[in-house]
């Protein structure tokens, strides 16, 4: 074991979250699972040694939930909680005018709400845990650069880069590191649903169609371990995030026009 450390994961009943989990846990740390899924948790919790983990149940829509499952996780843990991995998320794409409102409400409540209640609920056991306590939050590629179809999943990502760019120098004088991962499209069973209620096609299919790569899941894993242990504020994960950060920080012209060219063609990987 590389160390003996605390961290406390939401979306960890599936995708993403597991793999965190497994990633954690094999360098050493006692890993919390926060989900509504409690059969997820389960499942997960079954791939990691025994006496290694706790599982909470947890909306990360409810700030009053997230209050109790730390303060039972803290306990958990033997008192000390090192990192939060703000993962919770979900899809959403379409056209704007072809979106509920439920959808956008339930989109915009877990992926931006979520984290922003997270970060508060965290923060006092990761100053306690401090220097050297971590915030990291799921970002995305969507989070770089906007495009057509995806309208309220990239406003929710860039809200999620915008705490993290925020929390990193308001916390900083407590110790308390804060970064993201920003991943392109990772092969997770989210990835078989539909982009919203009125399309039938999983979103697989389209990320397909429109020539985008599955990033494997336990790179962003492998991220997360790095990005909590370095010193990097975004860290992207795949080829198409990687590219996409590189071309809107030098060449912001020659995405738009790719974006366009892409929205002409029908192909909005989310659309």
């Amino acid at each position: 074991m590389e160390d003996y450390r605390s961290i406390f994961i939401t979306g960890g009943g599936s995708g993403i979250g597991r793999a965190i989990a497994q990633r954690f846990s094999r360098g050493g740390w006692f890993v919390g699972l926060g989900d509504i899924n409690e059969t997820g948790m389960a499942e997960t919790g079954a791939s990691l040694p025994e006496g290694t983990w706790s599982a909470h149940v947890l909306d990360v829509r409810e700030p009053e939930q997230w209050d109790n499952a730390l303060k039972d996780f803290h306990a958990a843990c033997g008192g000390r909680i090192d990192a939060l991995a703000n993962n919770a998320g979900v899809p959403l794409g379409g056209d704007l005018a072809d979106l509920t409102t439920e959808e956008i409400d339930r989109t915009l409540a877990i992926n931006l709400n979520g984290v922003i209640y997270g970060a508060r609920a965290a923060y006092p056991y990761l100053k306690e845990a401090g220097p050297g306590s971590c915030l990291v939050n799921t970002c995305s590629a969507a989070g770089l650069y906007g495009q057509a179809g995806m309208t309220i999943y990239c406003a929710s990502k860039f809200g999620v880069r915008g705490i993290t760019e925020s929390l990193d120098i308001e916390w900083a004088k407590d110790g308390i590191r804060v970064t993201d991962v920003m991943p392109s499209f990772i092969d997770t069973p989210l990835l078989a649903q539909s982009s919203h209620a009125g399309d039938n096609r999983p979103i697989r299919d389209r990320v397909a169609d429109a020539g985008l790569e599955f990033t494997p899941v336990e790179d962003v894993a492998e991220t997360f371990w790095r990005a909590v242990k370095g010193s990097k504020l975004h860290n992207p994960v795949g080829k198409t995030a990687r590219t996409i950060a590189r071309a809107a920080r030098w060449m912001p012209g020659y995405v738009r026009a790719r974006s366009h060219e892409l929205a002409r063609r029908g192909l909005k990987p989310m659309g």
